[in-house]
């Protein structure tokens, strides 16, 4: 059973169709990269998935359930719980300036902790995310910056804090959205090297990227969009080795790429 199943996703802005009838899955484990021109949805697909917009049609399943159906109406919190299936990188990484390395990673899982617990239970709670949360500024090699404002970071150190606390509550699947366009070389290195590592521990990620190196080197599956529709969509030694879309054949011919 496929851990995410995508089906016949619609999206509009006023009078322009963004996405026309998306549909994919992937397996658990699966690094899925999404190429293509600006404009091609690649950015409003993500932003459905993660539930920041709303399809006009289509559903989302996670392990075989429902948790989206554009004919059906949901709450407030029902798409806050939906949404937890899912850790959103963005590439202008989205910090809280008035708050730490460590703060930004802590905050939503401090949200998460129960108003009716005594203050002893609540205190030995937040230590708990605070360890988990120095524990995830680890893996992405922060640590000693935890106390660190995003002002004090370089780009690709922010955008390795904005990793962490995608990562901090354990989503499903782990979305990011060009993770190194705002990037010289060297900071999205930092970055891509990150992205990989999550890759041997088994995380289930979404990259949409303009890194063609890292989608044919990195990815199980590239998926390429062109004027709202998955154009080609296969292993990455098929998609660049021989594209079968003049479309696809066209953008990876660039000479910028």
């Amino acid at each position: 059973m496929a851990l995410l199943d995508i089906k016949n996703i619609h999206k509009s802005f006023g009078g322009t169709e963004v996405l026309r009838g998306i549909g994919f899955s992937m397996e658990k484990g699966d690094v899925v990269a999404i190429i293509g021109s600006s404009g091609s949805g690649k950015t409003t697909l993500l932003r459905c998935i993660n539930f920041l917009e709303t399809p006009d049609s289509g559903s989302i399943s996670i392990d075989g359930g429902e948790i989206f159906n554009a004919e059906k109406s949901y709450t407030d919190a029902e798409i806050r719980k939906n949404r937890l299936n899912f850790g959103m990188v963005f590439q202008s990484f989205n910090l809280f300036p008035q708050y730490t390395a460590l703060k930004n990673v802590m905050l939503a899982q401090q949200l998460s902790i129960s108003r009716g617990l005594p203050r002893s239970e609540k205190e030995k709670e937040l230590e708990r995310i605070r360890e988990r949360s120095l524990s995830l500024l680890n893996a992405v090699g922060l640590e000693d910056r935890a106390g660190a404002y995003p002002c004090e970071l370089s780009g690709g150190q922010q955008q390795r804090v904005a990793i962490a606390r995608a990562l901090a509550m354990n989503p499903a699947i782990l979305c990011f959205d060009e993770p190194t366009s705002a990037l010289d070389p060297e900071l999205t290195r930092e970055v891509l090297r990150v992205i990989k590592e999550l890759k041997t521990k088994g995380m289930t990620m979404i990259v949409v990227t303009h890194e063609m190196e890292f989608a044919r080197n990195v990815a199980d599956r590239v998926i390429f969009m062109s004027d709202g529709v998955i154009e080609e969509d296969g292993a990455p030694e098929a998609v660049f080795g021989s594209p079968i879309s003049p479309k696809t054949r066209a953008f990876l011919s660039r000479p910028e790429l």
